[in-house]
């Protein structure tokens, strides 16, 4: 599936939509290029799922815990220089607490993550504010959700291909 957004608020709400369908126990991963969205996307995801306190990116911190319905931990691995580093930070234990883990720059771990997480490549579009943005399901869990991935998110698709 292909999304198209058009501008910050707009990349917010689509993060607030897909808070209506994670649970406990899910792996988000954002992909793109610096400034492409992904802390936005972040943000509204965490609105959605009630988090109060300002979302900001955690590229010094690698990790920050919010507290919502289900507690979101949000990690960028950007500045990660070993895949070994990834394992470092504990990922298993916060994939088991049965809390929501989103990831900027989670497709340099990848290979390190349990084979189940929902993959949003955000990339630059024509207009300064446009972002088009390719899902990818990987895993039983997300490939069931994917008819009502595509519901929430009818507003911005353009292109239903399997994701």
């Amino acid at each position: 599936m292909r999304l198209r957004t058009q501008g910050s608020a707009e990349t917010a709400a689509l993060g607030r939509a897909l808070a209506e369908l994670v649970v406990g126990g899910d792996l988000v991963l954002l992909c793109g290029d610096l400034g492409a969205g992904k802390t936005v996307l972040a943000q509204g995801l965490g609105a959605g799922l009630g988090v109060t306190d300002p979302i900001t990116s955690p590229t010094f911190t690698l990790v920050r815990e919010y507290e919502g319905r289900v507690r979101l931990y949000h990690l960028d691995v950007y500045r990660l220089e070993h895949l070994e580093e990834a394992t470092e930070l504990g990922l298993s234990e916060l994939l088991d607490d049965g809390s929501v883990t989103v990831i900027e720059w989670g497709d340099v771990i990848a290979p390190a993550l349990p084979q189940d997480y929902l993959e949003l490549h955000l990339h630059l579009g024509e207009g300064d504010d446009e972002r088009l943005i390719d899902v990818v399901a990987v895993g039983s869990r997300w490939s069931a959700r994917r008819r009502r991935l595509g519901e929430l998110w009818a507003t911005w698709t353009v292109e239903d291909r399997p994701c």
